[in-house]
């Protein structure tokens, strides 16, 4: 009975999401980027499949982090202000299942989306392929149907994944939208940055103590540029052993312990 609850929860978020203006809007603003790609691409004879493929999959990830954020921050609050957060809790609906469906939906939405645009990029390699003559071909790093494209966009997914959880920590326990936003954004630019401040004291002329406070900021929040892959994927590269079951188990933990967080803060919360 616990999964059915779940699966509803996450289903009515999913409907709610696909029905939502700001997600079409995203998607639309992904789509025309990654066919503006082929025309940027033209300025640089000889490396269009890789440029189209750099742009795409940055394009997937910048669409994909505005829905985990605008999006996610609103699982919670949303509720609270349409007033309907007193219906649903007056139903036999323990809180944690209902923020654990919230998130489930929200990432289910942001998979959809993402398969969807990648199927466009396909789409857009494929026809740079099929016009292509063998000796460009053979000029290209990877081929432009590459199927190790999807193992960056997966990376991307679970980056959106613990991106997600972290908008709704903030959400379960904040009824400002806009603080919400704040912080998940802050939260998600350090991230991206967190490999930098780990080090901060190598590099920096600064007191011990300086070093040792930017360096913890560093290891505590989420290390979201461990997932860039891109670079790797578009150049051919050989990722290191081991590195993807270790990135795959770093999110699920790390996700995992957000959700907890919120719904240990949002089991406590009072409504009135």
């Amino acid at each position: 009975m616990t999964l059915r609850r779940i699966g509803l929860v996450a289903w009515h978020v999913f409907k709610e999401s696909v029905r939502d203006r700001v997600l079409y809007g995203i998607g639309a603003f992904a789509l025309l980027l990654v066919i503006a790609s082929i025309a940027i691409a033209q300025l640089s004879a000889g490396e269009d499949v890789k440029i189209i493929k750099d742009l795409g999959l940055s394009t997937l990830e910048l669409a994909g982090a505005l829905m985990s954020v605008f999006i996610g921050v609103g699982l919670v609050a949303r509720e609270i202000d349409r007033r309907s957060i007193f219906s649903l809790l007056a139903k036999p609906l323990p809180r944690w299942e209902f923020v654990t469906g919230k998130y489930i939906g929200l990432v289910a939405t942001i998979a959809v989306n993402l398969a969807a645009m990648t199927a466009a990029l396909y789409l857009v390699l494929g026809y740079l392929d099929w016009q292509a003559l063998p000796v460009e071909r053979r000029a290209w790093d990877a081929p432009a149907m590459d199927p190790w494209l999807l193992l960056a966009v997966g990376m991307i997914l679970l980056e959106l994944a613990l991106l997600t959880a972290v908008a709704l920590f903030f959400s379960s326990f904040s009824s400002n939208a806009l603080l919400s936003v704040a912080f998940t954004v802050g939260v998600f630019v350090t991230g991206l940055y967190s490999a930098d401040l780990r080090g901060f004291g190598d590099v920096v002329d600064v007191s011990p103590a300086v070093a040792w406070l930017v360096g913890l900021v560093g290891w505590a929040v989420p290390a979201f540029s461990a997932f860039d892959v891109k670079a790797s994927v578009v150049h051919g590269l050989v990722l290191p052993n081991g590195f993807v079951a270790f990135t795959v188990a770093y999110a699920i933990l790390y996700a995992a312990g957000l959700v907890g967080a919120a719904v240990a803060v949002f089991g406590r919360r009072e409504f009135v």
